[in-house]
């Protein structure tokens, strides 16, 4: 029997469509093999053969683009934001934290829960980005200050020892 290769477009709009794939139960497959064992047709005429269909994982909801983790001290700081907690905000510093919000410094606990209490906590902020670096993170997030508006920012975080040493945040 022959096996007959699919358009690219056709077997993309197949996958949109929501065509099921079919699997031979190989969850450790890691997506090898030919073309023709990827390729798949959402409506087979009589005599085709339909291959099997390797699709990559569906991405996890993660709250950020990136399939990355974010690094905890920095998710820390976005759940602090989330659950409105100027307590969990400032645990996820180092005691003599530096924070810089455009050019404005801060620095240890007491400034840093001054700056979140009046500029930070009661916002929304969404994380749209993550860039993992070797002692933290940058996120690129949009912040609505009260929950409302807003603007899209980096936010450099340095990490050391689980907590943040460092925070830049800079307008995108």
């Amino acid at each position: 029997m022959r096996k007959r290769l699919i358009p690219p477009a056709l077997l993309t709009a197949a996958l949109l469509l929501g065509a099921t794939a079919c699997s031979d139960g190989d969850s450790g497959n890691s997506g090898g093999g030919s073309g023709e064992d990827r390729a798949a047709a959402s409506s087979p005429t009589p005599g085709d053969t339909v291959s099997q269909v390797q699709e990559s994982p569906a991405p996890r909801p993660s709250g950020n683009a990136d399939n990355d983790a974010v690094d905890p001290a920095a998710q820390a700081y976005v759940d602090a934001v989330a659950a409105k907690d100027l307590d969990a905000l400032v645990a996820a510093f180092h005691p003599d934290a530096e924070l810089t919000d455009v050019g404005r410094e801060f620095t240890g606990h007491d400034e840093i829960r001054d700056w979140a209490r009046n500029e930070v906590i009661g916002g929304t902020l969404t994380v749209l980005k993550n860039t993992p670096k070797s002692n933290g993170t940058t996120l690129l997030v949009r912040f609505a200050p009260g929950g409302t508006g807003g603007f899209e920012a980096n936010y450099e975080f340095d990490v050391r020892d689980g907590r943040i040493e460092k925070l830049n945040l800079q307008y995108a």
